[in-house]
């Protein structure tokens, strides 16, 4: 089972690895912390063991032999810049099985809060992560142009209104036009753990595109660089000198007799307009997608949607999967379609 956690404030108080915990002693014996121990001893002692117990065999000789708090921040997989600073600051407190860290310090929201009629829907939200809907039409965060209302400003003030003081900081985007989840991290921990799974290519993000044409079964994926479109600013294309990307496509089912398609696509690469880039190179341009050759004549938008997305926990480990159902002008497309 995942690691659980009780968050006191801007502590977070969690069960050691068994192996990690001291064996005795002064700490052990704190009478301070039995009723944090007593109290989810009962619901976290057992599963936090069994979940752990690999962790637990993977933590550094070094750092268990130079103190207790050293031994938790590796056994927590707290990252050693984040770790030292800790230390320094007294913010890994060890007693007997528990151990508190100090990850939720107060922070500037960073963005203006701008509450809207429609508000935010977070499709998950704990101590560490903020998963939300994402309109079409709607920016994630401001370009430097003319001042908008984006997706930043919407998290911040939902942050604000839920008494959450910690930088708005998206992990991934998606484009203006398109809709579907995006992800937001809490707290340094998080944003140090959730931007390693960005680079590491570990959070799978999951889509669904309306296509004009017959959509060939056979093709499964597309292996395409692709770079910036010297005659358009707004453009990418497929380019010989430009950056890996590949996108693995599947044919959902044949739409209108064979004028569109309903396509999932998930991306192992995370290239500026890549889907749309490589669906008009394949010839299947986005319906509505007029920037790379779709018609506008069904729909004002590319008809592009984040369907599901799924990342591991960065405190607790566990595996976290979000999804996000068609809106309603993708799915009132399909209905004309159909």
């Amino acid at each position: 089972m995942a690691r659980l956690w009780t968050r006191r404030g801007e502590w977070i108080e969690t069960a050691l690895p068994a192996a990690s915990a001291p064996a005795g002693g002064a700490e052990a014996a704190d009478p301070a912390a039995a009723p944090a121990q007593a109290e989810d001893a009962a619901q976290a002692a057992a599963p936090l063991a069994e979940a752990n117990s690999a962790a637990s065999a993977e933590v550094p000789a070094q750092a268990a032999g130079i103190g207790p708090e050293n031994a938790a921040a590796a056994a927590l997989g707290v990252p050693e810049k984040l770790a030292r600073r800790l230390r320094h600051a007294g913010e890994i407190q060890v007693r007997g099985s528990r151990v508190k860290l100090r990850l939720r310090p107060d922070e500037d929201l960073g963005f203006e809060p701008v509450w809207t009629e429609d508000g935010l829907e977070a499709l998950h939200e704990d101590d560490f992560c903020l998963v939300v809907r994402k309109p079409a039409g709607m920016p994630v965060h401001p370009d430097g142009g003319a001042k908008r209302l984006t997706l930043a400003n919407v998290v911040a003030a939902h942050l604000q209104m839920h008494g959450e003081a910690c930088a708005v900081h998206h992990v991934h985007r998606l484009d203006e036009h398109t809709s579907g989840p995006v992800l937001y991290a809490k707290g340094e921990l998080a944003r140090l753990a959730l931007d390693e799974q960005m680079r590491e290519k570990s959070i799978s993000r999951v889509y669904l595109a309306i296509v004009e044409g017959k959509f060939p079964n056979s093709l499964r994926v597309i292996n395409a660089p692709i770079g910036r479109d010297r005659h358009h600013n707004s453009r990418r294309r497929v380019s010989p000198g430009g950056q890996e990307a590949v996108t693995r496509v599947r044919l959902v089912r044949t739409l209108a007799g064979g004028r569109a398609s309903l396509v999932r696509l998930v991306l192992e690469t995370g290239r500026t307009h890549q889907i749309r880039v490589h669906m008009a190179h394949a010839g299947y341009p986005l319906i509505g997608d007029v920037l790379y050759g779709g018609s506008d004549e069904l729909l004002d938008r590319q008809a592009l949607h984040g369907e599901s997305l799924s990342f591991k926990h960065p405190f607790s480990g566990e595996l976290i999967e979000v999804s996000d159902p068609l809106p309603a002008d993708l799915e009132a497309l399909l209905h004309r379609l159909t």
